[in-house]
């Protein structure tokens, strides 16, 4: 029986006759359905916000790394459409879960969403249909909890529907790589899993897609490319934190070591770790790991490291203005930068959010400007930048980079700030008329 249905499935991926299905419409999930809809597909987007599916439908593009143009194409040529009616799924062949996996208070995996998702597929599964987790997610998600919901249907896996994992891998921001270029994860719970989802990878991305005999492994390996990053980042501040007392240039040691042309990789410090993947990821293992009855150290003290850099950063800043006979109380803290990274509108996690946190603690006067958001809501409270111009360069007691995009005016900051605390290296090849620190 399993044979005919991979038969078919293959065909109709070749084909392109598949009718393909993403449900959750974020980062991961609007770039996939529109890559999808390129190589012509028919997609169909599933999400629960109703703002997000009228967007699409309008061809409206909130995601950076969408063309809007492309959106619009597909809409309009309805090749992509959006949906919050699950019921549509009896219309998919393959269905993709692109749904967010936060932490609770407890830095404890919350996975209510993939439940939620699944138990949506479930009602709507039909024998043929391929099933892709591409939530980050601990190591056992996609056997333990995804196929368990779906078999309930009394379908069993492998015979009558096709499972598999695949992480995705989105960089926000990255100029070179984007979901279609970045080499593809897959793993299947059967051998004729991970067949048809390469099958359906390799028809849509240009990237290589590797597959791997578990979607165990799958998870894990995007869990250990996360944890690789969050423990490096960690070594690098703690450096900058020791370089800072020892009176060295963490920025210069860096750039001495990178000239070795083998067994080292620069990663470079800041105010702390952003976002919905380094800050967050590591923990799942960490979660995972205790039912083993093992203890993972190095990642818990990598994310402690990470997560109190906010707090060196305001120390510092405590420190520069007291060399300016300053306190922070009443002073202005200009803030450049609320986006966790640069050249994107993401401030999830971010830690500039904890720094304004913090320095209003203290009573500082707060400011900040950011290109890429005007405007947020965080905690109930209303936050609106303001231009960055001479006069509010010249207004601010300390001047605090906090993210490096590229459309600051470097030059202008350089040249008007009283004084400038950069924590991104920044201003490294402008000329700094006033006082100038660097994290």
């Amino acid at each position: 029986m399993s044979q005919r249905y991979f038969d078919a499935l293959i065909g109709k991926i070749q084909s392109k006759t598949a009718v393909l299905g993403v449900i959750g419409l974020g980062y991961v999930g609007l770039p996939l359905s529109v890559e999808k809809a390129k190589v012509g597909y028919q997609v169909i987007g599933f999400d629960i916000q109703q703002s997000r599916v009228d967007q699409v439908n309008l061809g409206i593009n909130y995601i950076g790394d969408v063309v809007d143009e492309e959106l619009k194409v597909l809409v309009n040529e309805r090749r992509l459409q959006a949906t919050a009616d699950y019921s549509r799924l009896w219309e998919v062949d393959v269905v993709s879960i692109c749904v967010p996996t936060p932490l609770d208070q407890y830095h404890q995996p919350d996975i209510s969403y993939v439940k939620a998702s699944t138990e949506e597929v479930a009602k709507y599964l039909h024998p043929g249909m391929l099933v892709v987790l591409e939530s980050t997610t601990y190591p056992g998600t996609t056997e333990e909890v995804v196929k368990p919901i779906l078999e309930s249907t009394g379908l069993r896996c492998g015979e009558d529907f096709f499972l598999a994992y695949s992480p995705e891998r989105v960089d926000p921001g990255n100029k070179e790589f984007k979901t279609k270029n970045t080499p593809k994860v897959v793993g299947g719970v059967t051998p004729e899993c991970s067949k048809v989802a390469a099958a359906l990878y390799q028809q849509v991305l240009e990237g290589q897609v590797h597959v791997v005999s578990s979607p165990a492994v799958a998870e894990m390996e995007k869990i250990l490319e996360n944890t690789f990053r969050n423990i490096n980042i960690a070594l690098v501040n703690e450096m900058a934190i020791l370089c800072n007392r020892m009176k060295i240039d963490i920025w210069e040691v860096i750039d001495a070591a990178r000239t070795k042309p083998y067994g080292f990789m620069a990663f470079y410090p800041g105010p702390g770790l952003g976002g919905h993947c380094i800050p967050i990821d590591p923990w799942y293992l960490t979660w995972k790991a205790r039912q083993y009855n093992y203890h993972t150290r190095l990642i818990e003290v990598a994310g402690e490291i990470n997560n109190s850099m906010p707090e060196f950063v305001v120390e510092r800043i405590g420190d520069i203005l007291n060399q300016e006979a300053k306190a922070i109380r009443h002073s202005t803290v200009y803030l450049l930068g609320v986006a966790y990274k640069k050249d994107i509108d993401d401030f999830r996690e971010s830690p500039v959010i904890k720094i304004i946190e913090l320095l209003k603690q203290k009573g500082a006067n707060v400011v900040y400007s950011d290109p890429k958001i005007p405007a947020f809501n965080y905690r109930g409270k209303r936050y609106e930048a303001v231009a960055l111009t001479k006069e509010n360069l010249q207004n601010a007691d300390i001047v605090v980079v906090t993210t490096d995009h590229s459309d600051f005016d470097y030059p202008l900051i350089g040249k008007y700030a009283k004084v400038i605390f950069d924590t991104r290296n920044a201003l490294k090849h402008v000329p700094v008329e006033h006082a100038y620190h660097r994290l």
